[in-house]
């Protein structure tokens, strides 16, 4: 008998006889297709072209192994996965800039960005700018220097679009620089000293004479 064929012989049933009818047909429903599924069924979940969930990634110059969601952004992976917490979460739809990461030098915000997309390519984060014996990256010191920003919750997101935007211009004009980071965004509105910051990043990686 149907759930329909009991509401019709009995007017008085309850709404929740009545959920509770419904949730059990459901999974009545869902066990029959479980037992009676062909064996096409188990074949199409390993088909080609399936999402791999175990990857390897290329983390500031080191290949890090790590389980994968199929929707799970880069952001996410590099912050609850592999404690790479300097890539921080602000808006997370790609508007203000706090996630911003390297990937093959060219800056991305890593809220946007799947992490599967991302295989065999060079990831860098704020963590990787320093050198193994703690010597800050020029940018770093430029911004630690002009004492940039305020708060600093969307420093590492500007610093990381300053490495990538200096890697392609390295002696822009204060315009250009503005330009180059108006994809970030500062809580603090404090961009007058963080364009300060990016001049003065400018000048420390030109070579020395």
């Amino acid at each position: 008998m149907s759930i329909l064929d009991i509401l019709s012989a009995d007017r008085s049933v309850s709404r929740r006889t009545f959920i509770k009818g419904v949730i059990a047909a459901g999974a009545t429903a869902s066990s029959a297709s479980y037992l009676f599924r062909g064996p096409g069924v188990a074949r199409a979940q390993g088909a080609p072209g399936a999402v791999e969930r175990l990857l390897t990634l290329n983390v500031n110059g080191q290949d890090r192994r790590v389980d994968v969601l199929p929707q799970e952004t880069l952001a996410m992976t590099l912050r609850y996965k592999l404690g790479l917490t300097g890539t921080k979460l602000g808006c997370d739809r790609a508007e203000c800039g706090a996630c911003s990461v390297l990937v093959d030098g060219v800056p991305h915000y890593a809220c946007s960005v799947l992490t599967h997309q991302v295989r065999n390519r060079r990831i860098t984060t704020i963590e990787g700018l320093a050198s193994s014996d703690g010597d800050l990256h020029p940018v770093q010191q430029a911004v630690y220097d002009e004492a940039g920003f305020q708060c600093a919750f969307c420093a590492p997101g500007f610093i990381m679009t300053m490495v990538g935007a200096l890697q392609v211009n390295p002696n822009p004009t204060r315009a250009e620089m503005a330009q180059a980071l108006s994809g970030n965004l500062c809580r603090c509105a404090d961009y007058d000293k963080i364009l300060d910051s990016a001049m003065r990043a400018a000048e420390y990686s030109r070579p020395q004479a």
